[in-house]
């Protein structure tokens, strides 16, 4: 074993879908995101709750700043809406609701276009906190974590940072690693996993890249199939929802019942992962390397689980 754990070769297989099943079998992502200043960023949120309901989950709920409600409605229709009292500052009102939703769902992505208003530490801090279920923390939902110098959390739950936001978390923990080196990222997002589990679970570093690496410190996975077309404003939101919505059907600690077969937060990431670059490299055979849209990133996933279960039978 290597100071980033043991390699897993392969993905593990994609578990099968009920043909019985209905739309609470297949679980329900909640997605807590979006911000209305210094810009409005209402399209991450819808971006994550459509990949999560393209990944196969049944229901997403979003919660989002009350004056990005209709947009995101409009974007996503398939989605319920929860309006929360976020603007320059979080009211606490917000915060109890977003935990209550959370609570009520299977799974929660946490981060997606959220910005930096006054106590969203706070909202983070509280769904991090979360344990009965697994979580997904992505882009603002990560700095967040960073300025709340947040040293320790209890999983299952999926950290899916860049290279930046690996280094803020890294410099609070005191990690000393190369997010960028390519032999040494797994080394970076294990020693990141490592640092931050407290135990209940893993805790599940998605290092994000050209060759995304997939860590828990105990086991690695990197996916070697670069495409500069996933290089795209949005790309990471999907990333997030997709992950979210596997670990809402799958993880057993989720309760929804996709099946009789379960899967652990580092395999459902794992699982996720390549889906979102199966997706990319679908999409890429029309479009070429460059000009995929997120939502078009998104619309591709069905196709990608599709052949992801052709390639495991």
């Amino acid at each position: 074993m290597s100071d980033a754990g043991r390699p897993v070769p392969t993905v593990p297989p994609m578990p099968g879908r009920d043909p019985l099943g209905h739309k609470g079998t297949f679980g329900t992502t909640l997605v807590i995101g979006g911000s209305t200043t210094p810009r409005m960023m209402a399209g991450a949120p819808a971006l994550a709750a459509r990949a999560a309901l393209r990944s196969g989950c049944g229901l997403t709920v979003v919660a989002v700043p009350s004056t990005l409600a209709a947009t995101v409605a409009t974007m996503l229709p398939e989605a319920t809406l929860i309006p929360l009292g976020i603007s320059e500052a979080v009211d606490h009102d917000s915060i109890a609701w977003g935990i209550e939703a959370a609570r009520q769902s299977h799974a929660v992505v946490c981060g997606c276009g959220l910005g930096s208003p006054d106590g969203i530490e706070d909202l983070v801090r509280d769904v991090v906190e979360l344990e009965e279920r697994p979580r997904v923390l992505d882009a603002d939902g990560l700095n967040a974590l960073a300025r709340a110098g947040v040293r320790s959390m209890r999983g299952p739950i999926v950290l899916t940072p860049h290279p930046g936001e690996w280094g803020r978390l890294a410099r609070v923990l005191g990690i000393d690693a190369d997010p960028l080196h390519e032999e040494r990222r797994p080394h970076a997002a294990a020693s990141l996993a490592r640092a931050l589990d407290s135990g209940g679970g893993p805790v599940v570093v998605v290092l994000k890249g050209a060759r995304t690496v997939v860590a828990d410190g105990e086991r690695w996975w990197r996916c070697e199939r670069p495409n500069p077309a996933l290089a795209t404003g949005g790309s990471g939101d999907v990333l997030a929802g997709v992950i979210g919505g596997l670990l809402a059907q799958f993880h057993p600690r989720a309760g929804a019942r996709a099946n009789d077969i379960t899967r652990d937060a580092f395999e459902l990431a794992c699982i996720g992962v390549e889906l979102h670059s199966l997706a990319g490299m679908i999409r890429s055979r029309t479009i070429g390397d460059a000009g995929l849209l997120a939502h078009e990133l998104a619309d591709s996933i069905p196709e990608a689980r599709g052949l992801i279960q052709s390639i495991d039978e």
